[in-house]
């Protein structure tokens, strides 16, 4: 596992872990390894010189997982060092990677974002990036790379704050600003069954790219955030209030208001993209309940504050905004 300390790459390992396979996590030393792993620290940003723990360990492996989003280099270099010592190498890329706007009900063969050179190692936008992390997997590894294009992730351990924002909030109580209607079909996937779908992916010999996402629908914003209510068991008022008041306003879809979009392309790219491959491939998305359940309990036993990767924006609506709203 490169990574394996946080988030997805937390949930990969974990459940490699409980199918009592044996467990290698490569990362940079930020966070403590998995209780049960062994462990490999190195810096992939450096090139070589971060990756000579891995280098010099003398070991193989049936399967690599990795969920770099950064410079492709670091995939690259990591999928290159592993080409001859692997058997299988999974890589946890992103509908970012269709060329905007995505058409409603796209699968993996509509057309992508040109994607940064596998030999880039400087600053790259999210998209072209995961794209030139595909690139490099599918150079190293050919017919052995599996390409698991997640869009939304929530659920435990998340460390972008989408989910724990609504849940941190809906749990102070009184009236919420709940956006745009309750209706509103949501299209993501849980970390631990985007996890599970890839090793039984990798298991199953199982190549190139698969949308990793519940189907648009698996949930509603109202049935996200009524599940939120019920768990904290707090005495929310969700106040249901049409887009456009919100952008006039100066509230920001998907950063201001975590996960929501407002109808329209942005929407279609991200909450209806095809689902079909992945499913007939196994995948399974548990309910919406237990997604905020799980994530609700995860975020009490941190004391309420959930960690947040330090290369994204904080989320979440202002108070005084959502003040302003509320007084509309």
């Amino acid at each position: 596992m490169l990574g394996g300390t946080e988030f997805v790459g937390r949930a990969v390992t974990d459940a490699a872990l409980e199918r009592g396979w044996d467990v290698t996590v490569f990362h940079r030393g930020h966070h403590a390894p998995p209780p049960g792993v062994s462990a490999l620290t190195g810096d992939r940003t450096t090139g070589e010189r971060g990756l000579a723990a891995l280098a010099e360990s003398g070991r193989d492996w049936d399967l690599v997982v990795d969920t770099w989003s950064g410079a492709p280099a670091a995939v690259r270099d990591a999928a290159r060092l592993l080409s001859g010592r692997a058997g299988h190498f999974s890589y946890v890329s992103s509908r970012s990677v269709y060329a905007h706007p995505a058409a409603p009900g796209l699968d993996e063969d509509g057309p992508l974002v040109t994607g940064a050179s596998p030999d880039d190692g400087g600053d790259v936008p999210y998209d072209r990036a995961k794209r030139g992390g595909e690139l490099a997997a599918l150079d190293a590894f050919g017919d052995r790379a599996l390409l698991a294009r997640a869009g939304l992730i929530i659920g435990p351990g998340e460390n972008i704050g989408r989910l724990p924002w609504w849940l941190s909030r809906i749990d102070r109580g009184g009236p919420v600003i709940a956006p745009g209607r309750p209706d509103v079909e949501l299209q993501y996937i849980d970390a631990r069954d985007l996890a599970v779908w890839i090793l039984d992916a990798a298991a199953d010999g199982r190549h190139g790219a698969y949308n990793t996402v519940s189907r648009p629908g698996h949930a509603t914003m109202g049935e996200l955030l009524d599940a939120c209510v019920r768990t904290t068991g707090s005495d929310a008022e969700l106040r249901w209030t049409d887009p456009e008041v919100l952008l006039a306003a100066g509230a920001e879809p998907w950063s201001d208001l975590p996960i929501w979009l407002p109808p329209g392309e942005l929407y279609d790219t991200l909450h209806r993209g095809d689902h079909a491959k992945a499913y007939a491939a196994g995948l399974r998305c548990r309910p919406v309940e237990e997604t905020v359940a799980d994530t609700w309990a995860w975020l009490r036993a941190l004391g309420g504050i959930a960690p947040r990767r330090p290369d994204r924006p904080a989320v979440g609506l202002d108070p005084q905004l959502e003040a302003k709203l509320l007084a509309l």
